[in-house]
């Protein structure tokens, strides 16, 4: 069963769709517009296409403060900003803590006990509130957001189908804190929105905002006024679209992809986020080098050890690949042999160069969809943002090849950009803006 069998490794991946040569860019996309589609017309679609209704042609009066929630992957962070009058943000008293729901689940009093404990001794600086709730929600003309379901391993039931503003203003009135006013929007909408001052400078056509980290989502500006799904549209005709575009899934998955999601706390849900966010590489690396040692690929001491592994660090491993010289946790121990740990590498780097090109695909549609770019001079700002994209090992050099490749057979141009703490540069600007 185990012992060093020599076999084509990237063959095998291939066979098992996790490589980018198993895809046809085209076929990925034509799925990709089609589920947008559908979900604009309010059809059944695995692209939840929620609008914003936060428009992105606003004035934010500097030194006004807002207070600023940032719930993102892993973490809260909650504190004051505000802009000076070069248009740079100023941010002060933020706290960071750990959101509830991660390790263990909680309540909807737990969640809120934490944002305002940290909103209360602030209250006499705010009066508005944007929080960037990086989440699956509904987004309601009130600005509130109505959460549609957890994802990132998060659990909290009873926030499910709860509106997360009026919860908030709730807690805060019962602390005594009255008067406030929120604003939800998603951490991509956030991250499109930060975008804005470098946008304009080199007189963008139109604005993306792209997340890929602990989880991935995309959203864009759609023009067409003939959705069914969307009620209204602001002032300018336009509406930012909150793509969720984790949950894409007309796309072919392997056995092990399959086998992997099944594992996963939301099996069948968010199955494109599982091919290329940061949470999930690693393990999705480990199912299938635990297949490559039942195939006999790997020594027998390397086997013997993965058989026992329950977890994969996306980190260690993507340190391995890099030879960055930073720890690479249990792939360092002697179980492993050195070509044992070449056969991790070519894994990893399989799952690294899928993502690339999907991650390509997914933000090319946006753009497609979008409808702007074709003047050079006017490209659209594509805002990135994210850990993943840019720590993995040549995953950022990646997409940008293929997306190079894409957009040049379509004559769209796009310019994209990386703006510091975008998601609480985003909300700053909503929580100034979005109340009239």
């Amino acid at each position: 069963m185990y012992g060093e069998i020599k076999m084509d490794v990237e063959g095998w991946l291939k066979k098992q769709m996790v490589s980018a040569e198993a895809y046809d860019a085209e076929l990925l996309l034509s799925g990709f517009l089609s589920e947008m589609e559908k979900g604009l017309s309010g059809a059944a679609s695995s692209l939840a296409m929620i609008p914003a209704y936060v428009g992105i042609h606003g004035k934010v009066t500097a030194g006004k403060p807002v207070a600023i929630i940032d719930a993102g992957g892993t973490n809260l962070r909650i504190g004051i900003a505000r802009f000076n009058e070069a248009g740079k943000i100023e941010l002060s008293h933020f706290t960071k803590q750990p959101i509830p729901g991660r390790d263990h689940e909680s309540s909807a009093a737990e969640f809120y006990q934490v944002l305002v404990d940290a909103l209360e001794p602030l209250k006499d600086q705010f009066k508005n509130i944007g929080f960037c709730f990086s989440y699956p929600a509904t987004i309601l003309p009130n600005l509130d957001g109505r959460l549609l379901h957890w994802t990132k391993e998060i659990k909290i039931p009873g926030l499910v189908g709860q509106q997360i503003g009026a919860g908030l203003i709730q807690a805060l009135d019962a602390r005594g804190v009255s008067g406030k006013q929120v604003v939800i929007l998603n951490d991509t909408v956030a991250a499109l929105f930060a975008g804005l001052a470098q946008g304009k400078q080199f007189n963008a056509s139109s604005y993306v905002g792209f997340i890929l980290g602990t989880g991935t989502n995309t959203a864009y500006v759609e023009i067409n006024e003939n959705i069914g799904k969307i009620d209204s549209f602001l002032d300018s005709g336009s509406q930012v679209i909150n793509v969720e575009s984790g949950g894409f899934n007309a796309f072919a998955r392997g056995p092990y992809d399959l086998r992997f999601d099944e594992r996963t706390e939301n099996p069948g849900s968010h199955v494109f986020e599982k091919t290329i966010s940061g949470v999930y590489m690693g393990p999705l690396a480990l199912e299938l080098l635990k297949g490559l040692a039942d195939e006999g690929a790997l020594s027998k001491s390397g086997a013997i050890r993965l058989s026992a592994m329950t977890e994969l660090s996306t980190i260690h491993i993507d340190n391995l690949v890099s030879g960055n010289g930073l720890d690479t946790g249990v792939l360092n121990s002697d179980s492993f042999s050195d070509t044992d740990r070449e056969v991790v590498k070519t894994v990893f780097s399989a799952v690294v160069d899928r993502a690339a090109l999907l991650t390509a695909v997914n933000i090319l549609a946006v753009v497609v969809k979008g409808g702007a770019g074709q003047d050079p001079e006017r490209p659209v700002c594509v805002n990135i943002d994210g850990s993943t994209y840019y720590k993995t090992f040549r995953l950022a050099e990646k997409v940008q090849q293929h997306l190079k490749a894409l957009l040049g057979k379509r004559g769209l141009h796009i310019r994209c950009i990386q703006v510091d703490d975008a998601p609480v540069v985003g909300a700053a600007i909503a929580g100034l803006t979005a109340f009239r």
